[in-house]
């Protein structure tokens, strides 16, 4: 869990709509608020739901405390009134949604929030925090993941992301298919394993590159990655196989032309013997330089930057939006952000054989089941208590089917339609 308190991770807005609410009446009132997206970023075909484990656990959490309460009276933020009701704050009510590692498209409603509305608008930063970071790094990964074609990834991108993000960020490229994380914090919390030997500047420190090299194999053994491109990199081969011998577990590779490096790596390391040791390589990879060395004599990537940033896209583009008040579809009119009014049930058809056609969205009313159709929308939350939450490694696995049901142009890495078109019923 994170070692943030959730309360305050909040726009000021959110708190100053329930002060007003509170006012004139209107804070009880029973409501529906929606999360989707739009659309898809430039050159996407598919979402990933994640996140929606830590977020529920947040809203478990969240709370506020007499410093935070004094804080807000202090600075005009709250006024007695709010402060008395933030000070008593529990979510009560129900959070519905996509399960994690689900698929999802433009106008999916991936998370339903009910309750009053007070207790519900207070929570909506926090949802779309939480679920637009870990949802955009969940399906770049996902497509580093499918460009890697059964070879393995590390992500080791901490060092390029806010230190909490970081963490967040490992959990979701997990979930997406990588394999390790570098994040010891990630391997904690989540129980992620973990990788990772040794810098540039561990060779660096060392008079010369053997020295540095015998150093970490008898510390770790031969079951360790040596780094060979800080000086010359065939010499470091050469170095690494002379110290550790042909039983060597991997080398990595950080620099220089990577395809035409890993031909003349791996010719090198059979050559001496060493058919058998892998060769990992790194470097500001996203999907398309992974895709790119998809022929070449590559075991193992590391992504960093590219999958904590989400690979161009750091925010899956998604909204929290009203839809309902007291069982009264409610519609949002303005020009290019107009909603659909009233709670939403959703379904995706597929063919016998499994493959998805069509997901079915239904405002107020339950959709015309069919014979391979899959319900999407599970309870996670009910009268406030947590409810029904899978692993991660589950959600790990969902994902996985997930992708093998879609089309197999639903999985291309050029830009084109969504995967599955999404089709909205008309309220009866």
């Amino acid at each position: 869990m994170s070692t943030l308190r959730p309360a305050l991770l909040t726009d000021h807005y959110e708190l100053t709509m329930v002060s007003a609410a509170l006012q004139d009446g209107t804070a009880d009132r029973r409501c529906v608020f929606e999360v989707f997206s739009r659309r898809l970023p430039a050159g996407r075909r598919y979402g990933v739901v994640a996140g929606t484990g830590r977020l529920i656990e947040m809203i478990r959490d969240f709370r506020f405390d007499p410093a935070e309460i004094d804080f807000l009276r202090r600075t005009g933020v709250a006024d007695d009134r709010a402060a008395r009701w933030l000070a008593d704050y529990r979510f009560t009510g129900d959070v519905d949604g996509y399960a994690e590692g689900e698929l999802f498209f433009p106008g999916s409603p991936i998370l339903t929030v009910s309750g009053t509305f007070a207790e519900c608008v207070v929570l909506e930063t926090l949802v779309l925090s939480v679920l637009n970071h870990d949802c955009a790094v969940a399906a770049a990964a996902a497509r580093m993941v499918t460009a890697a074609r059964g070879r393995a990834l590390i992500e080791m991108g901490s060092r390029r992301a806010h230190e909490e993000a970081a963490v967040a960020a490992a959990r979701s490229a997990y979930l997406a298919g990588f394999r390790f994380t570098s994040n010891l914090a990630a391997g904690q919390r989540y129980g992620i394993p973990t990788a990772g030997t040794a810098a540039h500047a561990f060779t660096l420190l060392h008079d010369d590159e053997r020295t540095a090299f015998a150093s970490q194999v008898a510390t770790l053994g031969k079951d360790t990655t040596l780094l060979v491109d800080t000086y010359d990199i065939a010499q470091g081969i050469r170095n690494a196989i002379a110290v550790a011998g042909p039983e060597l577990r991997a080398v990595r590779i950080d620099s220089g032309d990577l395809a035409v490096i890993a031909q003349q790596s791996r010719e090198l390391l059979d050559s001496l013997g060493a058919t058998e040791t892998k060769i990992i390589v790194s470097g500001d990879l996203d999907e398309y330089a992974i895709a790119s060395l998809a022929a070449e004599p590559v075991d193992m990537y590391g992504a960093g930057t590219a999958v904590v940033t989400g690979s161009g896209a750091p925010t899956a583009g998604l909204v929290y939006k009203l839809v309902e008040v007291e069982g009264r579809p409610v519609v949002k009119r303005s020009e290019h952000k107009a909603t659909i009014g009233g709670r939403k049930v959703a379904v995706r058809r597929h063919k016998p054989t499994g493959t998805a056609t069509e997901e079915v969205v239904v405002p107020q009313g339950v959709p015309d089941r069919q014979p391979n159709d899959r319900l999407l929308q599970h309870s996670f939350v009910v009268s406030g208590e947590p409810v029904g939450l899978p692993t991660l490694d589950e959600s790990r696995e969902h994902l996985r089917q997930c992708l093998i049901s879609i089309p197999w142009e639903g999985l291309k890495l050029s830009g084109g339609d969504p995967a599955v078109p999404v089709t909205v019923v008309p309220a009866s």
